[in-house]
């Protein structure tokens, strides 16, 4: 299956600002049974970018626009091949979790394991915990199928609900959230297992027919746990999903501070107001001669001499 993705990031300044240094996380990433065919990335005003692979693997771009201006675009474009996902077993050996300890007297996936600055546990975590009656039982395949559908009962999904930068508390004092609060909390249940789980960022392809709750304008957010003999597998507790065909995966990491789709600050005294438009759609698969992966860079002009106080803020988005 091959997918066409268009990623519109729309940054307005009440005032212009007068330099904006950014970094990206949106390009998918070419693993497993997913492959990255192309990759296009501009901005408005133009500039030069770079790009490197961090230590998590996950592509960055990143930028600096050393000029006036009242308002940044950023347009992503891709053509992601998603190939079927081998088939799960129901269920997993008694053994499997003598395997899981075994992985963790290793230190194999340790940063995986420990609280991370998003998903580390609370009071209100115990009490969802001893809820849910999360504990070690039964395999532990059978136990996240169970993690995942029973996030997607309990909370429900409020676009409005949380902040990009809201705590997990927040999301389990409420019991609503979007798709980021759902992935920390399920993050943080399954560490504290001793499971080795990390945060994905990418898209979600929409049907209408799936009747997903998150939104189909918008990144979204799941979670990948590491299984003996398995590896790492998805769940999406937002939807209720295993992670499968319609998933794009652009970014891993501890949790959303390692893999957000934009992070940046700016110089000026200035409000902003950020848009963001996304859409997945099926596409044909490319041509030979367009399977490289291709990458637009442009120069921006000197920018003119500014004398002001500047001010720097910080913005990024949630994920949905």
């Amino acid at each position: 299956m091959f997918y066409s993705i268009r990623h519109v990031t729309r940054f307005t300044y009440s005032s212009p600002v007068t330099e904006n240094v950014t970094e990206i996380r949106m390009q998918p990433r070419s693993e497993g049974n997913q492959r990255c065919v192309k990759f296009d990335l501009t901005t408005q005003p133009r500039t030069h970018i770079q790009g490197y692979r961090d230590y998590l693997g996950n592509v960055v771009h990143n930028f600096d626009i050393p000029a006036r201006h009242s308002q940044l675009k950023i347009t992503a474009e891709a053509t992601v091949e998603i190939t079927p996902f081998p088939p799960l077993p129901e269920s997993l050996p008694a053994d499997a979790w003598a395997a899981l300890d075994t992985v963790k007297a290793t230190g194999e996936h340790w940063d995986y394991l420990v609280p991370s600055a998003y998903a580390f546990k609370t009071s209100l975590l115990a009490e969802l915990a001893a809820e849910l009656k999360i504990v070690r039982r039964d395999d532990p395949l059978s136990l996240l199928r169970e993690i995942n559908t029973a996030i997607y009962d309990t909370f429900d999904y409020s676009p409005k609900a949380t902040a990009v930068d809201s705590p997990i508390d927040h999301a389990l004092e409420e019991r609503k959230g979007v798709c980021q609060d759902f992935a920390h909390i399920m993050i943080t249940l399954v560490r504290e297992l001793g499971i080795p789980c990390r945060y994905v960022s990418g898209y979600l392809f929409h049907r209408r027919e799936d009747h997903d709750r998150s939104a189909a304008d918008a990144t979204h957010a799941w979670i990948e746990a590491f299984l003996p003999e398995l590896g790492w597998i998805g769940f999406d507790p937002t939807n209720n999903l295993l992670a499968g065909e319609r998933h794009i995966r652009t970014a891993v990491g501890k949790d959303y501070s390692d893999v957000p789709p934009t992070r940046g600050v700016f110089k000026g005294r200035a409000q902003t107001e950020l848009s963001v438009g996304v859409q997945v759609s099926p596409t044909e698969a490319p041509l030979p001669e367009e399977e490289m992966m291709a990458m637009k860079t442009w120069v921006a002009p000197a920018p003119p001499p500014v004398e002001e106080d500047h001010q720097q803020q910080q913005q990024q988005q949630q994920q949905q």
